[in-house]
């Protein structure tokens, strides 16, 4: 219709409000990274933020112990909402379409309603004791308090209204007016922390992507607030210094190579990375390639290194998380990732308003000086304050070569996105895989604490896990897939001109897709 990806991608985030509940997102936030086609990077950061009234203590309960329940799943772990200001400050920059259209068919799909999915109906199962806390997310997802079905009709009326106040007004249809009274009447009844005032004062941010090179690649990625970016890029540059040779880092030396790099990044991620409005973050340094040839050093290509329990163990952050890529016929591409934290967020729908609030205050450390073996953290850099965005895992990523785009990648999958994306890298630029097959080989894990490898059952071959775990390292088969990519790969013939996209679909979580006009 004459629109560009930037359009593209504020469209579907819209109608995954309506489409995707478990981790579409008017009550969420995320990171958007767009390469346009003359070059030019750009990102835009609608991360959560915490409400005026946040204190770093307050998670904590009686006697001063912590207690999780505040921390994950009470009102007060609901930040101030991003989604809505990001995707219009991003069309505004960007977007060549009006936005009621972009917002449309969000508002159609939400009023006539949508055939359930079967894996949208054995989640919405799933969640169905936790709706049950809570009267319109139980009228909402449910059928008179009884599950829906694979094929059954979900019409969504009153989220269908708040769509259209976004339709017709922009922010303002969201962050004032109607829908704020509806968002703060429900706080004011939970005894949540969000107020008007925090509402009307949210603002989206553009900000300077992160950048750096790898083989030859410009690499583009979300800056802080996401850690994702920084650990990505900085990962990337140790790898870099070693021939990982193979079809991706899947033999015994590659992968642990690319171990030791992840946990080099994890625990940089851990002391020095979090709200870069609350603080100064050595972004620069983190991703120079002089850091990157300090830490390479340090591996031993003989044994694993270990982590110590006096570092540092981030908090869990949900895995329900979605992402998108976008690239159009000039070539402009766009990386776009949401949450609403855990899957369905706090679990609370706005009553009236039809959409689901994040839990996203989970995402802060603990409480101050709270670091223990079980993995709570208590450090300065990620601690709730008035106005701060929690630190976050999301890792929108870009490659291009010879000024063109060649990949766009993604995932949920909480403190798992970074290793997902960069793994999926390395299977495409070391492996020189086809994007489908870089999205579909078997994934691995290591975030610095605990110390050991999460691998998914068909990750190691019985001889590559032997030498691993010779090495030192501490394999544990994951319980579940990591993470759920989705990527575009731009193919070129030998004279360097594009032949066609190619799209990387991830099977391991359903209702996944791609699409091409």
């Amino acid at each position: 219709r004459g629109g560009n990806a930037a359009d593209a991608a504020v469209a579907t985030a819209f109608a995954l409000a309506a489409v995707h509940p478990t981790a579409g997102n008017l009550g969420g936030g995320g990171f958007l990274v767009a390469r346009l086609p003359g070059g030019t990077a750009t990102t835009f950061d609608f991360r959560e933020r915490a409400p005026a009234a946040a204190k770093p203590d307050m998670f904590l309960g009686p006697g001063g112990r912590y207690d999780p329940e505040r921390h994950h799943w009470s009102i007060l772990s609901v930040g101030v909402p991003g989604t809505v200001a990001g995707l219009h400050l991003a069309h505004s920059r960007l977007g060549r379409l009006p936005w009621k259209d972009l917002v449309q068919p969000s508002v159609d799909l939400a009023r006539n309603g949508f055939a359930v999915s079967r894996g949208l109906a054995e989640s919405l199962a799933e969640a169905l004791p936790s709706f049950r806390k809570h009267p319109a997310s139980l009228a909402q997802f449910t059928r008179d308090g009884e599950p829906l079905r694979g094929g059954d009709l979900l019409v969504q009326p009153d989220l269908a209204r708040s769509l259209e106040r976004i339709r017709d007004g922009g922010p303002a249809g969201f962050y004032e007016g109607e829908t704020a009274d509806l968002i703060a009447r429900e706080m004011e009844r939970q005894g949540g922390l969000v107020k008007r005032e925090d509402l009307r004062a949210y603002r989206a941010v553009e900000r300077r992507p992160v950048t750096g090179t790898y083989r030859g690649h410009e690499v583009v990625s979300m800056g802080p607030p996401s850690s994702g970016g920084v650990a990505l890029v900085e990962a990337l540059n140790v790898l870099e210094g070693f021939d990982l040779g193979g079809p991706g880092p899947r033999g015994a030396r590659a992968a642990h190579l690319a171990i030791e790099a992840m946990r080099r990044a994890f625990a940089d991620r851990a002391r020095h990375l979090g709200d870069p409005d609350a603080a100064p973050v050595p972004v620069e340094r983190l991703i120079s390639k002089e850091h990157a040839a300090a830490l390479r050093k340090t591996i031993d290509p003989a044994k694993a290194s270990r982590s110590s329990t006096a570092r540092f163990e981030w908090p869990a952050e949900g895995s329900e998380t979605t992402h998108l890529s976008v690239v159009d016929a000039d070539l402009m591409a766009v990386a776009l990732t949401t949450t609403l934290e855990q899957a369905y967020g706090s679990r609370i729908v706005v009553p009236g308003g039809g959409f689901l609030l994040n839990n996203e205050m989970g995402d802060f450390n603990a409480a101050p000086g709270l670091t223990t073996e079980a993995g709570l953290v208590g450090t300065e850099p990620n601690l709730a304050g008035p106005g701060k965005r929690m630190l976050s895992s999301m890792t929108p990523a870009i490659l291009a070569k010879d000024g063109v785009p060649v990949l766009v990648a993604g995932s949920p999958g909480g403190r798992t996105i970074i290793n997902t994306v960069l793994l999926v890298i390395l299977g495409f630029v070391d492996g020189r895989l086809a994007v489908q097959d870089a999205v579909d080989a078997p994934r691995f894990h290591h975030q610095w604490l605990p110390d050991r490898v999460l691998a998914e059952p068909t990750c190691f071959a019985p001889e590559a896990r032997a030498l691993l775990e010779g090495l030192g390292h501490r394999i544990e088969v994951a319980r579940g897939p990591q993470g759920s990519a989705m990527a575009i790969a731009v193919v070129r013939g030998s004279d360097g001109k594009v032949l066609r996209l190619e799209a990387g679909v991830d099977r391991r979580r359903p209702d996944g897709g791609a699409a091409g006009f």
